[in-house]
């Protein structure tokens, strides 16, 4: 019946890509649903950009607010535990919308205020009050980096693919809306207050809509699929990207209970009325009656075998190049190098990261749940032909290396970049090496001799 429900909501899809009028779609919609569950949508955009039916990444992305429109309403809401803690990611998200939502009310006020007063002075405390509260709308970024650094990796090894492609396409195509609305309200008195509001709108309009499909389609997707130690990683591994606006009040720390102190406490709350005894039937077997005041309950049951420990010595001494290391002297090495250093494997598998500064410092965020993802999915899907064209060289050994650069102003950097191809002594790509430092501190040197001993 399920496998259904998608054939029918991507039949559905396929009429609005193709050019169905949506109130007609809309009826059809209602027809079939009075309730659908997110992970349906994500399984219906899966089954559209995998099948032949020639629907692309970039025509989802394209419709996206079409079809949000047309769930508006029908997607059934999922209850979790804890998720209404101040602390909880899903919280967290929520009140930054709110508070990202209040700042565009403010603009809108301030924008009217701007067109009904003649008064040059109180306009240049506008403008002042404007870019104030863009400022602020501008911390959406940090929001965004981390459902597409955090959430996405997660929705991803659950076998949610489409929808994170979809809305990290989206994601950048609001980005580029917000730095046109800032560039206009910047030049407001040369451009005037209808073209300045215009181009915000166009913006808010994008904006306001990812916050419906944040809330009413992607959370429903995390709350039917992630478990409790997803979402603490998730609030473990946030700070390092920071926060839109609000920061958490409190520090989630969910109740936890491992079996065995369930076990025992129920072993101490029911006493003798409820002794076990063990008995080694065949192949490995075990035979558990349990008695209980209602008689006896048999069980049989096959131990899970223990995994080997693990007795690797870090602190051991290895051939290690023209030396001897340790891998605990090989670790603290490679995270006192002065730079950023991620590894990909041959197979495209993000494996590796040093720890060169703390997290909330890096130049670009790394974090451990994004080790083990593909490559391309590390990377906004704007880059993905850059990134590929780039591995694809580095592999097939056109170049050995590529080196990048730009100024950030915002954090007084420039950061150069590099990537380059690993190979073992019998020349095989093996993965990519990429380093990243900050050079402004040597673009600054003056001096042509400094020792640097007094």
């Amino acid at each position: 019946m399920a496998d259904e429900r998608i054939e029918i909501l991507k039949s559905i899809l396929l009429d609005l890509h193709h050019g169905a009028n949506p109130e007609e779609v809309q009826e059809q919609f209602n027809k079939y649903f009075t309730g659908v569950s997110a992970i349906e949508i994500s399984l219906m955009e899966h089954e559209l950009m995998n099948s032949d039916t020639g629907v692309t990444f970039e025509d989802v992305m394209s419709l996206c607010n079409v079809h949000a429109n047309l769930f508006k309403g029908a997607v059934k809401n999922v209850e979790v535990a804890d998720t209404d803690h101040l602390g909880h990611p899903v919280q967290i998200f929520k009140q930054e919308n709110l508070a990202l939502r209040a700042a565009l009310l403010r603009i809108r006020r301030l924008l009217d205020t701007y067109a009904q007063t003649d008064d040059a002075e109180m306009k240049t405390e506008l403008e002042k009050g404007l870019m104030r509260q863009l400022d602020l709308v501008g911390q959406f970024d940090i929001h965004y980096q981390r459902k597409e650094e955090l959430m996405f990796p997660i929705m991803e090894k659950y076998g949610h693919d489409s929808p994170p492609k979809v809305m990290w396409g989206v994601d950048d195509q609001i980005r580029e809306l917000f730095c046109e609305a800032k560039t206009a309200a910047e030049d407001l008195s040369n451009l005037g207050i209808e073209q300045a509001r215009a181009t915000f709108e166009n913006f808010a309009a994008e904006f306001e809509a990812m916050i419906f499909k944040e809330e009413s389609i992607l959370l429903m997707i995390l709350l039917e699929s992630f478990t409790q130690d997803d979402w603490l990683k998730i609030a473990e591994e946030s700070d390092a990207y920071g926060y839109a606006i609000i920061k958490p009040a409190e520090k989630w720390m969910p109740a936890r209970q491992s079996f065995t102190e369930a076990e025992k406490e129920t072993a101490e709350k029911t006493g003798s009325e409820a002794a076990a005894s063990d008995e080694l039937v065949s192949d490995g077997t075990i035979q558990q009656i349990i008695e209980t005041p209602d008689g006896q309950v048999t069980i049989s049951f096959k131990p899970k075998k223990k995994k080997a420990e693990n007795n690797f010595d870090r602190q051991t001494q290895q051939s290690f190049g023209h030396g001897y290391l340790s891998v605990e002297e090989a670790n603290l090495i490679l995270n006192h190098l002065p730079m950023e250093i991620t590894f990909v494997n041959k197979e495209d598998i993000f494996q590796y990261y040093n720890d060169s500064v703390p997290a909330d410092e890096m130049i670009f965020k790394r974090t451990p749940s994004q080790v083990g993802r593909n490559v391309e999915l590390c990377h906004p899907p704007k880059f993905l032909d850059k990134v590929r064209r780039i591995f694809k060289a580095l592999r097939e050994g056109e170049r050995d290396k590529f080196e990048m650069w730009f100024k950030s102003e915002s954090r007084g950097k420039f950061v150069h970049v590099t990537y380059a191809a690993v190979r073992d002594e019998a020349g095989e790509f093996q993965g990519v090496l990429e380093y990243v430092q900050d050079i402004q501190p040597f673009r600054d040197i003056e001096e042509d001799f400094y020792r640097g001993v007094d």
